[in-house]
């Protein structure tokens, strides 16, 4: 995706996240040191001793569960249907659910997504050990390629700063890169700048269904982005301060990058948006038509939701490259309220009426899957 200028930026995501998650590594720690490990860092969901299943794996920091990183249990969960409990803590790694490793599931122990956080710093520009740069594909903290993946109560992360790669236009830094058809994630937390929450498919011919439910996910360029066929629901999304910015627009909240061949994109519906930022500094959306999918037609509909005044009312839409103009794609909003969903020029904001918002459901872009919690 396209940079914005780099240049200085606040403490960012790092400070808050590492001040965050003190509770959290304490848990981590052995009995004698600053907080005693509990006897069940689990909680109600097992122990290596008693596993909720034969098929389930526990992860925790300090050793006190079969594996200390996310990426060792799952490359120790041969095959499909594992299930990983993670223990609070913070999870410094990248992390790849390869194609095979199909119906994973990730719980947080805890119940809260703010204990349990998988991070990384790689950016688009971020040189890789054998030359070359990550890319912003490269740069996801955690990769999910596999079907029929879902998270529950984790925070994924990528707490790269533009100030780590001064001059560099590489800022995107993907926190997770979601690739795999019925991927569903609850109460889960996306967290990062540029290109957060990747939302995609494995091949442009190829639907990925995703379902975000009361998910949090921050940003400020792009920041929840791909060609999947993306539901979000109950969900809150929050857009980032730009002190290396002077003036409006700072980014955007959504860049869909559909395939023509898909009939449904994105759809947030009864969400909220908010901001760090003044009013009006933000867009809603533009289109992302990539130059490896030139014939993308983009789809985004945002219903019963509540936009914040940080979203610019006047002009809520923008263009990433003139060649392809937002009015020439699939935008539409339905029954939004708040100060960001203000209809001054009505040209400037397409609203379905309330035949074309009943086709617009979260079983019509889902089809026959239904997701479901982890029973955990």
């Amino acid at each position: 995706m396209p940079a914005h200028p780099t240049g200085a930026e606040g403490p960012g995501r790092r400070a808050l996240l590492a001040a965050g998650l003190g509770g959290a590594l304490a848990l981590a720690l052995p009995a004698g040191t600053a907080a005693a490990a509990p006897r069940a860092p689990f909680g109600r969901l097992g122990s290596p001793a008693d596993r909720l299943t034969r098929r389930t794996l526990y992860v925790h920091p300090g050793g006190l569960g079969d594996h200390t990183t996310v990426q060792a249990a799952v490359t120790a969960a041969g095959g499909p249907g594992w299930t990983l409990v993670l223990a609070p803590g913070t999870y410094r790694e990248t992390v790849v659910v390869g194609p095979d490793r199909t119906d994973m599931t990730w719980i947080g122990a805890s119940g809260d997504p703010r204990d349990v956080v998988v991070v990384y710093a790689n950016a688009a520009g971020t040189p890789r050990p054998g030359g070359g740069t990550h890319g912003t594909s490269g740069s996801a903290t955690t990769t999910v390629q596999a079907d029929g993946f879902t998270a529950q109560d984790v925070t994924f992360a990528n707490d790269f700063l533009r100030t780590d790669l001064p001059g560099n236009p590489g800022t995107q830094a993907v926190a997770l890169k979601a690739q795999g058809d019925r991927s569903a994630f609850f109460h889960c937390r996306f967290l990062g700048h540029q290109d957060t929450l990747y939302a995609d498919s494995t091949a442009l011919g190829t639907v990925a269904r995703q379902y975000f439910a009361h998910c949090y996910a921050e940003g400020d360029v792009d920041f929840v982005f791909g060609r999947a066929r993306a539901v979000f629901e109950h969900c809150h999304f929050r857009t980032l301060l730009r002190p290396d910015l002077a003036a409006a627009p700072y980014g955007f909240v959504f860049a869909p990058s559909t395939a023509r061949s898909d009939p449904y994109g994105f759809l947030a519906a009864r969400c909220r948006i908010t901001s760090e930022a003044p009013d009006g500094f933000y867009k809603l959306a533009r289109p992302w038509v990539p130059g490896s999918g030139p014939t993308a037609w983009p789809s985004l509909v945002v219903r019963d939701s509540v936009l914040g005044p940080g979203i610019d009312a006047v002009a809520p839409y923008a263009n990433m490259r003139d060649a392809y103009p937002w009015q020439d794609q699939r935008f539409a909003e339905y029954r939004n309220t708040g100060p960001g969903a203000a209809i001054t020029v009505p040209e400037n904001r397409p609203q379905l009426d309330p035949a074309g918002a009943g086709a617009v459901t979260r079983a019509a872009y889902l089809g026959d899957w239904v997701p479901r919690r982890p029973r955990a």
